[in-house]
């Protein structure tokens, strides 16, 4: 049985997961108004862009 996805797939998505992440967290930081609607915590969102972030890298590093 085959994966649909391949590693280049996987990498990809956890670059645009990591980005999307990173500027949500920087505009939750940078406009306290907004942030004090949504029940979000900051660091752990940061942390969650961090994590897939060192995900991409680990796959780019996988396909070297």
């Amino acid at each position: 049985m085959n994966f649909p996805l391949s590693l280049s797939d996987i990498s990809l998505w956890f670059a645009v997961t990591a980005i999307i992440l990173l500027i949500t967290s920087e505009l939750l930081l940078s406009l306290p108004e907004y942030s004090a609607q949504f029940m979000i915590d900051k660091k752990k969102l940061r942390l969650a862009a961090l994590g897939c972030g060192l995900a991409f890298l680990f796959t780019v590093l996988i396909r070297i």
